[in-house]
């Protein structure tokens, strides 16, 4: 892209904000796909099919997709038919007068529509048993599976009947199937699962070859079911049907051949957002109090309810008593419950903190009652509200139409900063010290723009607006937070002793040494570290940093290890920029340049000198005058000020975090140096030098890594990997890119970064049965990862239920960031570097096998069982960097 096209992207960005009014309470935004203009429908994925017949310029670019016509529904869309053995396998879009006759049924007598043939498990297999006319199931069973085509079962090959369906030169109707659903999953295990894991993927052994009766011929007839994803899609099917009790099913092929991009989408959007929703009621505390950290002497179910919560703490001893079963205990906790001391205190009976409730009236009895509002997990073993995690699922929520959703998740935020002073990493009370990477203004702005009737949504974000103000004075910007002499915030909470939320043997490397020094075991050091019979220094600043680690959500990594406190980050201090502007244009834009807080909490001092955060010196009160737009706006730049006077490096054009006890910059390359994109700190200049000089840094094959492999550093036994460094990439940090991009009119960019991304999660969802992990590696494409932590998401049984939290999002948000063409080509699984003509990257997997392979073959030369030598070395292709380098020179030309 040309710098007069960035220019003009900026102008026509500057245009729409400068016209947008006042009188509307419209806060002005960036014209990006996560900010919706009022008025327009949030762009859902079912709005955006990925066959359509819109005109696309992209549709012609890369590889050369045949086109088709759309019937305007996403979920009937196929894949091209030239196609592998493990990809999508293809069914011409049938005509709709036929499909509609087609989809008759018959329950006895009476005729009945059939469910549509994407119809989600609970109407498709959950209704009643419809009957394909004229066919019963009398047919179908064990033998079925003989007079298909020959199928190895315990090293026979059964013999095949020559009638066969596929045969046939074209179908008069779309396929469907008679199917025994126990009977065909044991086939499916038995002859396709060879490693036992109840999953269907590119690393089974089998056949990959199965056949079905017809529904048509009364399972006379079979056709062949093809390929890792028709055959994970055939398990999935089963399973699901198996859930509602279904003994035999009549499938529709299509379900089995559907376009894994919608199929993935549709997943997610009307299932995994449902199973990863959770409330702290009755039901939900059976869940929520099963804490796999949890390591206290006697287990027991706890709820902590904040203090002058009365009415709330009754209705949870009011669920104890109608379910002991749960042993719960509610306890209520103190004023001050975040005080270090106290929280220590609590390390051994742990528990859930209570979150927000409403107030509904009883249909029944007309009496008014407490509810508890909803909210969404990770998932996993992460069965509780964290904060980032919430806000980056609430952005694929938005997508999805969830608005109600994520509303109630900004409530959740509002209430945690009420009582608990601040937005909890998690609602445990081990996190009761501490937060997490803050995004709560964000997110209330962008369901206030996105609400249909913004003046009624007043009240709630001037709510949501308050309570960020009080987490900015009360935690962010009160020391040990904020760095008086930078004027920069800092990852640093409080807290004493070991954290407890870790893994038993997670410190005992750190503390063996010093346990050793006493001639004592780990477990009795840490008895006496906790309760200070022992002291050391070098312990308390490691642990004060690693607390550091865990608020900053990068745990863990070698750019914050054993600093992360004394760090002025790129991206906190990017976070809390937004923070002020957005709480400056709120002020400005929907209140009328004056806010009144509610909530009696000291204001930090303006300007911020030392003198002001000396002890004992004067604090305004927060009720002690209204709130304007002036001081945030002045707050705002400058900590822009300072963030280019510390952490941008205009030699290297990138920003770098900022060491405040060494008073220099570090030289960590981190992807986070394209945040201020984001936040929209970053002047055009900056802006041109970070895609110029930064991105090719961290751009690999599927999306962006999480820091350069150089930073990094060396890998061995004693220095391993950590999860959040190269090569591994997250969705946080891949949605802040796109948006940030977008926002600086980088439309090229977040366009190809975003497809990296979405391909790569659709090649392991077609590959390895609807996986959707934590987190890649990005360089291998791969969601086996070898870092500490392992890779949730993983580990589950014939079908995945959860997918993970803000990879489902980043899935559903990054297609918002595509063309047509460029889902169709995801559709293909065609890759990135094909569709943008870009180099194919050499993945290190296969340069080691390609090494090893040459050493094998010079060996046997030497040994004269070879041949003489190779004596041509392998060609380097251009690195990923080069490429997108020449690409931007031709771009530019």
């Amino acid at each position: 892209m040309s710098r007069n096209g960035l220019a003009d992207g900026r102008a026509k960005v500057s245009f729409l904000c400068a016209n947008l009014s006042s009188t509307d309470s419209q806060i002005p935004l960036p014209k990006n796909l996560l900010f919706i203009e009022p008025g327009v429908t949030p762009n859902s994925v079912n709005n955006t099919p990925t066959n359509g017949d819109q005109n696309d310029p992209l549709a012609q670019a890369g590889a050369a997709l045949p086109s088709r016509k759309s019937t305007g529904d996403s979920s009937k869309t196929t894949t091209p038919t030239e196609q592998a053995p493990s990809r999508p396998a293809v069914q011409p879009l049938e005509d709709e007068t036929i499909h509609k006759l087609e989809r008759i049924g018959k329950i006895n007598d009476r005729e009945k529509q059939l469910p549509h043939v994407h119809a989600e498990p609970n109407e498709y297999y959950g209704g009643n048993q419809v009957w394909s006319r004229a066919r019963t199931f009398s047919n179908v069973g064990t033998e079925g599976f003989k007079k298909g085509r020959p199928q190895h079962m315990d090293g026979e090959v059964i013999g095949r009947n020559r009638r066969l369906s596929h045969d046939e030169i074209s179908a008069s109707a779309p396929r469907r199937f008679l199917v025994d659903v126990e009977e065909t999953m044991r086939i499916v295990l038995e002859q396709e699962d060879t490693d036992a894991n109840f999953q269907i993927s590119i690393y089974d052994s089998g056949p990959k070859l199965l056949a079905l009766g017809t529904a048509s011929s009364n399972a006379h007839k079979f056709f062949d079911i093809r390929g890792t994803y028709m055959l994970s899609n055939l398990l999935q099917e089963l399973a699901l049907a198996r859930d509602y009790g279904r003994k035999r099913i009549v499938l529709d092929e299509a379900r089995l051949a559907e376009n894994p991009v919608d199929r993935l989408s549709r997943m997610i959007k009307n299932s995994f957002w449902n199973a990863l929703t959770r409330r702290i009621d009755g039901e939900g505390l059976e869940v929520a109090c099963a804490d796999p950290k949890n390591r206290s002497r006697v287990l027991r179910s706890r709820i902590y309810v904040p203090h002058g919560e009365e009415e709330q703490a009754e209705y949870y001893r009011q669920i104890s008593r109608e379910k002991p079963n749960l042993n719960l205990e509610v306890i209520v906790l103190p004023v001050h419950c975040d005080e270090p001391s106290f929280v220590k205190t609590l390390n051994d009976y742990p528990g859930i903190l209570a979150l927000a409730m409403q107030k509904k009236v009883d249909p029944v009895t007309k009496q008014s009652k407490l509810e508890a509002l909803p909210f969404v997990v990770p998932g996993a073993r992460f069965n509780e509200m964290y904060y980032w995690d919430s806000y980056f699922m609430a952005l694929g929520l938005l997508v999805d139409g969830r608005l109600d959703l994520a509303m109630s998740i900004v409530e959740h935020c509002i209430f945690q900063i009420k009582y608990y002073n601040k937005v909890l990493n998690g609602n445990r009370t081990y996190y009761l010290c501490r937060s997490q990477p803050p995004f709560l203004t964000d997110l209330a702005v962008q369901i206030y723009n996105q609400h249909q009737d913004r003046d009624a949504l007043k009240p709630w974000l001037k709510r949501a607006i308050q309570a960020a103000i009080k987490e900015y004075h009360c935690y962010w910007l009160v020391e040990p937070s904020l760095d008086v002499k930078s004027g920069l915030s800092r990852y640093r909470p409080v807290g004493e002793g070991v954290p407890p939320e870790t893994e038993a043997s997670h410190f005992t490397h750190i503390l063996q040494p010093f346990a050793q020094k006493l001639g004592i075991s780990v477990n009795e050091y840490i008895d006496g570290y906790n309760d200070k019979t022992i002291h050391e220094p070098e312990l308390d600043e490691y642990f004060m940093h690693d607390r550091g680690v865990r608020e900053s959500g990068h745990d863990t990594s070698y750019r914050l290890d054993r600093k992360c406190a004394d760090l002025a980050t790129v991206d906190l201090n990017s976070l809390l920029y937004k923070y002020e502007s957005d709480i400056a244009t709120a002020i400005e834009q929907v209140f009328g340049d004056e806010l009144e807080l509610d909530d009696e909490f000291d204001l930090t001092p303006w300007p911020i000198t030392a003198e002001a955060y000396a002890p004992g010196a004067p604090r305004e009160r927060s009720t002690s005058r209204k709130q304007t737009s002036a001081e945030w706006k002045a707050r705002l730049e400058k900590r822009k000020e300072a963030m280019n006077e510390l952490c941008w490096n205009e030699g290297q054009g990138m920003y770098f975090d900022y060491d405040c006890k060494a008073e220099k910059q570090t030289r960590y390359e981190s992807v986070t140096t394209l945040f201020p994109l984001w936040a929209g700190c970053a002047s055009e200049a900056q802006a041109f030098r970070l895609v110029d000089s930064a991105l090719p840094k961290f751009e690999v094959a599927g999306g962006l890594v999480s820091g350069t492999e150089e930073s990094r550093g060396i890998i061995s036994l004693d220095r391993p990997n950590r999860q959040w460094d190269y090569p591994f990439a997250w969705p946080p940090h891949q949605i802040m890119a796109w948006v940030g991009l977008e926002r600086y009119g980088l439309d090229v960019h977040a366009s190809r970064l975003a497809y990296r991304w979405v391909y790569m999660m659709t090649l392991s969802f077609v590959d390895f049965n609807g996986i959707v992990p934590e987190k890649f590696d990005a360089v291998e494409l791969s969601h086996m990862v070898d870092a500490e932590y392992g890779n949730q998401g993983t580990d589950f049984r014939y079908v995945p239920r959860e997918g993970f939290g803000w990879m489902n999002s980043a899935y559903q948000v990054g297609l918002q960031f595509l063309s047509v063409g460029m889902r169709r080509a995801l559709a293909a699984c065609v890759p990135p570097w094909v569709f943008f003509n870009l180099p194919a990257p050499d993945f290190p997997s296969a340069r080691r096998r390609r090494a090893e392979r040459e050493e094998r073959e010079l060996q046997a030369a030497a040994q004269g069982q070879g041949g003489e030598p190779k004596k041509s070395v392998h060609h380097e292709p251009p690195s990923l960097e080069q490429a997108i380098a020449n690409l931007k020179l031709e771009h530019a030309q």
